[in-house]
């Protein structure tokens, strides 16, 4: 029996109506807001809300794939207590099991101390603990003293360990060491899918002209290509900026922004987006995730190799707790940082608390991964979540940031969730924020998602001059509750071109306040304002995944 759009639509809205906070705490009527309505007709082009229905591992699964356990910690050495440095024993069973072909390494109950990284480095391996409130990994040492001190390619005395790196780092094997080795020769690295210089990558097709939202792309050769590889859609820009522009959602205002003087932002280009393919039918090749952005002659749209990726490897069950010492100052992190994704695909992190962190979890050059049931607490982080380098199609869902167990030293910041540098199409979905704020760190980051959250807003923004605007085209903030009523880049109808902020209640500047980048009419969207336990849907990504 078919459906039609309009009991297609009031589906959507009952599932994700039953997925939001009780029905107790949402006084007043319930609204549809029309931008819901709008975007039921064209989900895959709608012009200020983007399409992530799919965000996540395995296009946002449920569940994750349950590995066997082939591998227990205490077999390699491993003695919980505190007494003995069990890193060693770790990344020794995580090795072995990679090596067999992947699998389950568990670590029982208990506090193993960690003297070193522990290393996810082969794919479909998991690191699963008893869970986060039986499993404790403490880590003595942050990532200046075991990796070396990591300079800045942008130049100046800032610590790359406050934006890189994990003391749980998952990232391929081979990455991983070029990174280190590029850190140690103090030859600053690009962090992404194609290598320190960017250079480590084959053209195997170029495409043919196609609109975003499109699933399906038409190739030059299909000899390469096959279903279920993982290819990087390439994009170069040219002379006069126009794939930055189109990332802004096109028109005058971007066309009359200055982009060359952007160094930081230029360096980011081309942008690269990577994506499993699902069918090859002749020429034609259907995409796992309809494309982001459209494919124009000027910006030689192809799909290329990259380095290997790191896929269906997991983190579960446990707690990382760092040594307690005083937050650094700004930029100046030594490097007590939590669980770091990186040229990984999907992937996932759940049940997973962090404390007494430099950063907490960090995507970069990560896409199509999960982050569920998420908590950073202790003393008090520079970035609690971090989104940059490239991420995109990520998930991150049931997050809690807890308000910090002492003071903010003077001189130090607190961002909150994080993204910047063109990544796109993440979602931060059922967060409960206690502290933080909703930062973009500039860097183009466009049509990204945030939904579902109650937020003390005490944080506050970055982002260099040089890394662009604040904000490029669908970005969308949807029921999204500020306990302090401050406004810190969470209304941005007034700052982000092609936008949507819907459902979220009434904020105030503060001493942070923020102008536009671009001139004239931003083309954005303000619904059900000082209204966010009214909004329905109550989460736009349940609703999508629903629709």
């Amino acid at each position: 029996m078919s459906m039609s759009r309009r009991a297609l639509l009031g589906s959507a809205v009952a599932v994700a109506a039953a997925t939001g906070t009780p029905a107790a705490a949402d006084p007043g009527p319930a609204e549809v807001p029309l931008l819901w309505r709008e975007f039921g007709r064209t989900p895959f082009t709608h012009p200020q809300i983007p399409y992530i229905g799919r965000a996540g591992c395995h296009g946002g699964a449920v569940r994750f794939p349950r590995r066997p356990a082939v591998a227990d910690v205490r077999d390699f050495g491993a003695v919980a207590g505190g007494g003995t440095d069990c890193a060693p024993a770790i990344n020794r069973a995580i090795a072995a099991v990679g090596r067999a072909g992947g699998g389950t390494v568990t670590v029982p109950p208990g506090t193993f101390r960690i003297d070193d990284v522990i290393r996810v480095n082969r794919s479909h391996v998991v690191l699963r603990g008893a869970g986060s409130g039986r499993t404790t990994l403490f880590a003595t040492r942050n990532l200046t003293e075991l990796v070396g001190a990591y300079g800045s390619r942008y130049g100046g005395d800032k610590s790359g360990w406050s934006w890189a790196g994990g003391l749980i780092w998952l990232a391929p094997e081979a990455r991983w060491h070029s990174l280190v080795a590029a850190i140690r020769a103090r030859a600053w690295p690009f962090e992404g899918w194609t290598g320190n210089r960017r250079d480590e990558w084959r053209t195997l097709t170029a495409l043919a002209p196609a609109r975003r939202g499109s699933w399906t792309v038409t190739v030059a050769d299909p000899y390469a290509l096959r279903p279920g590889r993982l290819v990087l859609l390439r994009l170069a820009d040219d002379p006069d900026h126009t794939l930055l522009e189109h990332m802004c959602g096109d028109g005058p205002g971007p066309e009359a922004y200055l982009w060359d003087d952007k160094t930081k932002l230029t360096s980011y280009v081309p942008y690269e987006w990577p994506v499993r393919i699902a069918r090859v039918r002749g020429r034609h090749v259907t995409l796992e995730r309809p494309l982001p952005l459209d494919l124009r002659p000027e910006w030689h749209p192809q799909l290329t190799t990259h380095v290997q990726e790191l896929t269906g490897s997991g983190v579960e069950g446990l707690t990382l707790e760092a040594a307690e010492t005083p937050q650094q100052q700004h930029l100046l992190d030594k490097g007590y940082n939590g669980v770091v994704l990186q040229c990984a695909y999907d992937c996932w992190v759940d049940d997973v608390t962090v404390r007494h962190v430099d950063n907490g979890f960090g995507l970069v050059s990560a896409s199509a991964c999960t982050l569920r049931r998420t908590r950073v607490g202790g003393r008090g982080a520079h970035h609690p979540y971090f989104c940059r380098e490239g991420s995109h199609d990520n998930l991150v869902e049931d997050f809690t940031i807890e308000e910090r167990t002492g003071p903010a030293p003077t001189g130090t910041q607190l961002h909150g969730i994080n993204v910047e540098g063109l990544s796109s199409y993440n979602v931060w979905s059922r967060g409960d924020m206690r502290a933080g704020t909703f930062d973009s760190h500039r860097g183009l980051p466009f049509a990204n998602v945030r939904t579902d959250i109650t937020l003390n807003n005490n944080g506050r923004h970055g982002g260099d001059a040089s890394a662009g605007p604040l904000f490029g085209a669908r970005f969308t903030h949807w029921n999204i509750r500020v306990t302090n009523g401050r406004a810190g880049l969470v209304r941005i109808d007034g700052l982000a071109p092609y936008s949507a902020t819907v459902g979220i209640d009434e904020v105030r500047e503060f001493d942070q306040i923020d102008v536009p980048d671009f001139p004239g009419d931003l083309h954005t969207r303000l619904e059900l304002y000082g209204s966010p336990h009214a909004v329905r849907p109550r989460n736009l990504h349940a609703a999508q995944r629903a629709l």
